[in-house]
């Protein structure tokens, strides 16, 4: 996908699922998807490969995972806490996600509901056998924003190292 003239990619992520921005001290990423629930997928796997080569994982572990949100950013925000909360409770790593549902549901405060539904397939992170990147310590709203346009959608966020 192409990139906004005001972004700089300072490396290639997984053709076609995201890249790494420029960014002073976190980890800037922009993930790509033809619709919003691949969106969600590759974002998910840009937390991971951030971490690891998620390519090496073995898919031994599968766990389901669901996050709520009030709109798409916040949605995102969560999905990825929650997987990285995944990480930091079981010390799972995931190497795929697949996401099954994207939700958008009117509340009776005639607000909307948005709700995700995927789940994470990977293996307990070893050391010692995968080898570890850097480690992120959060996940932060800092320059999030998804945007849609003519070659699909992309989401962007940073995490914090």
């Amino acid at each position: 996908m192409n990139n906004d003239s005001s972004e700089k990619i300072v490396e290639r992520g997984i053709p076609g699922k995201f890249d790494y921005l420029e960014h002073t001290a976190d980890i800037y990423i922009v993930a790509y998807g033809s619709d919003l629930l691949t969106l969600y997928e590759n974002a998910g796997l840009a937390l991971f490969e951030s971490m690891t080569d998620t390519a090496s994982l073995e898919r031994k572990i599968k766990k389901e995972v669901t996050s709520e949100g009030f709109d798409l950013e916040s949605l995102l925000y969560r999905w990825l806490e929650d997987l990285l909360t995944l990480y930091y409770s079981e010390n799972i790593m995931c190497g795929e996600i697949k996401v099954h549902e994207l939700n958008i549901e009117r509340t009776d405060e005639n607000e909307l509901s948005y709700t995700v539904e995927g789940e994470c397939i990977g293996d307990k992170f070893d050391p010692s056998k995968y080898e570890p990147k850097v480690e992120v310590k959060a996940v932060t709203y800092h320059m999030m924003r998804i945007i849609k346009n003519e070659e699909g959608w992309k989401a962007y966020f940073v995490l914090d190292i």
